[in-house]
């Protein structure tokens, strides 16, 4: 199976941690020691930005699986 090019959710998934990175840094360097609670919450943000897109990427590829089975079947 290729793989694309250039592979959308990888750069999405990239582009949030990336960006939570910086987010958390910013925190900390605007907000001092206060910072931790807004910190924690960009923490949980980012998981759950990466385990929707792990979903979504198991959701993509168990779809283009059955697309293949059902293609494999016709031909037998």
């Amino acid at each position: 199976m290729a793989q694309k090019p250039f592979d959308t959710l990888r750069a999405l998934a990239i582009a949030s941690q990336a960006i939570g990175l910086m987010l958390i840094i910013t925190l900390e360097t605007v907000l001092g020691d206060n910072a931790r609670l807004w910190q924690g919450v960009t923490l949980a943000l980012m998981i759950a930005a990466a385990l929707w897109i792990a979903l979504i990427r198991l959701y993509r590829r168990n779809k283009l699986r059955k697309r293949q089975l059902a293609r494999q079947q016709e031909e037998e």
